[in-house]
């Protein structure tokens, strides 16, 4: 084995063929295995590799106790990236047809399933209130306050979706996410929506009018700025997440119980005690979904079962208790990925057994 193919595949040129060869001749032995780690730094430290090649990349970091794994599972995920034959996309494609349909509710409780092709407009009696595109819709206009009207935007698990509210505020909607928002914003009251599942909020600046998110338990309220709110109604925790600008997080029973945010940090609501804490973060990993990526950090596998269920569509039924107990760290890319990709990185670390049929996914172990 030359370090010709070597760096060859770090640079995600090596055919499916010569990724297999490669990982048999790592697994051969010791001194090939320190061979690739050794050529492995190298690269990343050479000119190989420039900085927009290693952020395009997805890098994951499984956290083990052995060592050899966790870094034949940082290499391995550029499998991610050139597939693993046309047997992977099968669980893919096979399900396409089935994917549930995002939902537009209108006021009067009538709703369709948005599949728009072409752009289309919506008007009312006093004229334009919005423009449908196939992935987006943007809002216009202001209402008298007794004259706000809400929509309904519900998203499935395996899509995602963008509004412009007519305020000019920009949201984008996760996976399995139900979003209520006002038709047209009122011309003094506040701008009042509401959340279950996960968004990303770029609000238009306007002191006048104080823009509020509720959900679940929590209220989050702003007057221009870029956060990330997850209120998936199965987890005990709101959390929010400041990209730019402030905001203050509440209990939306009792709006003394409040805490102010500055950029880098999360406030998590806990049901329970009804109490909320603030730590600093990395931003980038909670609002790395809108750029199409799944983003880790030191993350339990519980929590990444429930994020590959939404983004995939599918269910996942972990009997693997050592699976269950592992932390992961890294980035995939979504639309370059299946769940098939993701399983065969993760039994790298953590070698389980899976079984596929129809959109359930059954993790076990595997047979002393």
């Amino acid at each position: 084995m030359t370090s010709e193919l070597i760096y060859k595949y770090l640079s995600n040129e090596a055919s499916e063929q010569e990724v297999q060869a490669l990982f048999e001749w790592i697994d051969a032995s010791e001194d090939h295995k320190k061979q690739f780690i050794t050529l492995k730094k190298a690269w990343i430290l050479s000119d190989f590799s420039d900085a927009a090649l290693i952020d395009a990349v997805p890098v994951i970091q499984i956290k083990s106790k052995n060592k050899w794994r966790q870094y034949l599972s940082y290499a391995a995920v550029f499998l991610v990236l050139i597939g693993l034959g046309s047997s992977i996309l099968l669980f893919t494609d096979k399900n396409k047809s089935s994917k549930k349909e995002i939902v537009l509710e209108f006021s009067d409780g009538y709703s369709e399933n948005y599949s728009q092709k072409n752009q289309t407009v919506l008007y009312n009696d006093k004229g334009l209130v919005a423009k449908k595109f196939p992935d987006h819709i943007v809002y216009f206009g202001k209402v008298l306050d007794k004259e706000v009207l809400y929509h309904t935007l519900t998203v499935p698990y395996g899509k995602r979706f963008k509004l412009q509210l007519s305020d000019g505020t920009v949201v984008s909607l996760n996976s399995g996410t139900t979003f209520r928002y006002p038709e047209q914003f009122g011309i003094n009251g506040k701008r009042n929506v509401y959340l279950t599942g996960e968004a990303f909020f770029e609000v238009a600046k306007d002191k006048q009018h104080p823009f509020i998110v509720h959900a679940n338990q929590a209220d989050i309220q702003v007057l221009g700025t870029k956060f990330n709110v997850s209120a998936y109604p199965e987890n005990p925790t709101v959390n929010s997440t400041l990209v730019e600008g402030s905001i203050q997080m509440s209990e939306a029973a009792n709006a003394s119980n409040v805490v102010l945010l500055a950029p880098n940090q999360m406030a998590t609501w806990i049901n329970n005690s009804k109490k909320i804490v603030t730590k600093s973060v990395e931003p980038a990993f909670y609002s790395a979904w809108t750029k199409g990526e799944l983003a880790f950090k030191d993350t339990p596998f519980s929590t990444i079962a429930k994020i590959i269920q939404r983004t995939y569509d599918v269910e996942i039924v972990n009997e693997n208790s050592d699976l269950a107990r592992q932390n992961f760290t890294g980035t995939i890319t979504i639309s370059e990925s299946s769940v098939e990709n993701i399983l065969e990185l993760l039994k790298r670390d953590t070698p389980f057994n899976y079984s596929i049929k129809n959109k359930t996914i059954t993790i076990t172990n595997i047979p002393n």
